[in-house]
């Protein structure tokens, strides 16, 4: 996993929960890297993993809520850092569309290791989408709050359901309506 995903981490919980917590839990989960991030660098996934469990033990709050959260996040830190990916779109849907087409040909180009989950589009109008989010990590509730912000981005507001496909979380459709 991406080094950006872990500096991006880290930095929320600070902000959120305190530098305190922030060591709490690098000390607690007992990572080979041993907490230490940059952001081009590539770490191992289970290093995350451990970040997250030790985060719910520490401050009380369900795995899945604090990955959302982390992906509400994690697309702020995104518009400072690549202003230019998402000042190219007039709306979310035509950004959230994109996704596979376009904003990770652009990941990629900067990250050529990075391991990104996959976007198919299933259905796309003037004022819906449906795609089916694809990844062995699972972490679809960080794509739920990615596609959550990225209205809030626009000034727009939007319906975001999902349905696991596989009970894993490995594979989701997520079904978007724009409203307002």
């Amino acid at each position: 996993m991406k080094g950006i995903v872990f500096t991006e981490f880290l930095e929320m919980v600070e902000t959120v929960y305190g530098l305190e917590t922030v060591d709490n839990i690098i000390e607690k989960c007992e990572l080979p890297s041993q907490g230490v991030y940059t952001a081009v660098g590539t770490y191992d996934f289970n290093e995350m993993v451990g970040l997250i469990q030790g985060l719910t033990e520490e401050v009380g709050v369900p795995a899945n809520d604090l990955i959302y959260a982390f992906g509400q996040y994690l697309f702020e830190g995104l518009v400072k850092t690549h202003p230019e990916v998402i000042k190219s779109y007039k709306s979310p849907l035509g950004l959230l569309h994109a996704i596979e087409d376009h904003i990770h040909v652009h990941v990629l180009k900067l990250y050529p290791d990075a391991e990104l989950p996959t976007f198919k589009i299933l259905e796309n109008t003037d004022q819906s989408l449906t795609m089916v989010y694809q990844s062995s990590r699972g972490l679809y509730r960080m794509a739920h709050g990615l596609i959550e912000k990225t209205f809030e981005n626009f000034g727009k507001k939007a319906k975001v359901s999902y349905e696991l496909l596989k009970e894993d979380g490995t594979e989701v459709k997520f079904d978007i309506v724009q409203y307002g």
